[in-house]
């Protein structure tokens, strides 16, 4: 409780109460609940609508070069290339989406980092660690990313597909990846400036930045990435050696080599096959 206390009882009961709880186990269980979900009651509505506000119809732009094309096709991918990663993408994909790319030097305080993604007061209170498991030039196992030196630290050797499932919460459509990336977050850097237990939705929106981030740079390199808050908080907790106190899981995401088929398992339900 010290380690909360300035965000108590309001964001550490939502934080506490909220971890390690249980998820479909399959993904055929998964659409099976939300047909069954549907007989009871129909889905919300999708959108505002004001019947008798003033319209103003606006066009829709053409294509924007590059940019577009990387937004366009940002898709969460299911399946994976059973190829390796090469090292050279993966290195791309991890300072980008989370290196430390230049200082802000404030007099009296002391620098602070500017990353791709915006934080609250520059405080940055996520950390990145990899689950390598098919990456050429780098053995599997899981790493801690350095965002200052740009570089992976090796915590233990080894991490197997059974392993990766159980960290999912059983979504065993991921484990084919090469790659996976748990974000944890060190609250106190963000308690340490702002005190107010609102700061918790701040530091869970950050780490939703760094994830459209990791996967929008993803797509542009390629890849295939996927995103999940579907984790098993405290086995993960446990493997990376963070207590789930003061450093605590709150995003995981990956991405592998696009298999040699064009359409991911979501583009195939989309069109409705």
């Amino acid at each position: 409780m010290r380690g909360w206390e300035k965000w108590s009882p309001s964001a550490s009961h939502f934080h506490f109460a909220t971890k390690d709880v249980k998820y479909e186990r399959s993904e055929v269980e998964d659409f099976s609940g939300l047909r069954e979900l549907a007989k009871r009651k129909p889905l919300p509505s999708r959108r505002r609508k004001y019947s008798g506000a003033k319209r103003l119809k606006l066009s829709i732009p053409g294509r924007a070069g590059e940019f577009d094309r990387v937004l366009q096709e940002r898709r969460t991918w299911r399946e994976f290339s059973r190829k390796p990663l090469d090292l050279r993408r993966l290195q791309t994909l991890l300072w980008l989406s989370f290196g430390v790319q230049g200082w802000a030097k404030i007099p009296g305080v002391g620098r602070l980092p500017l990353k791709t993604s915006p934080s609250g007061g520059a405080l940055h209170p996520l950390e990145a660690y990899v689950l390598i498991r098919n990456v050429t030039g780098i053995g599997p196992g899981i790493y801690h990313y350095d965002d200052e030196g740009h570089s992976l630290e090796l915590l233990r050797a080894g991490c197997s597909r059974a392993e990766v499932k159980k960290f999912l919460a059983g979504q065993d459509w991921f484990c084919g990846s090469a790659f996976v990336v748990f974000l944890t977050a060190v609250f106190q850097r963000s308690q340490w400036k702002y005190e107010h237990p609102r700061a918790y939705r701040v530091v869970l929106a950050e780490a939703g930045h760094v994830c459209q981030t990791f996967c929008l740079t993803a797509t542009w390199l390629g890849l295939a990435p996927f995103c999940t808050m579907a984790l098993a908080d405290t086995k993960i907790e446990r493997a990376l050696g963070a207590d789930g106190i003061i450093e605590s899981v709150v995003y995981g995401m990956g991405a592998g080599l696009r298999p040699k088929r064009a359409a991911t398992a979501d583009r195939l339900r989309m069109r409705g096959t």
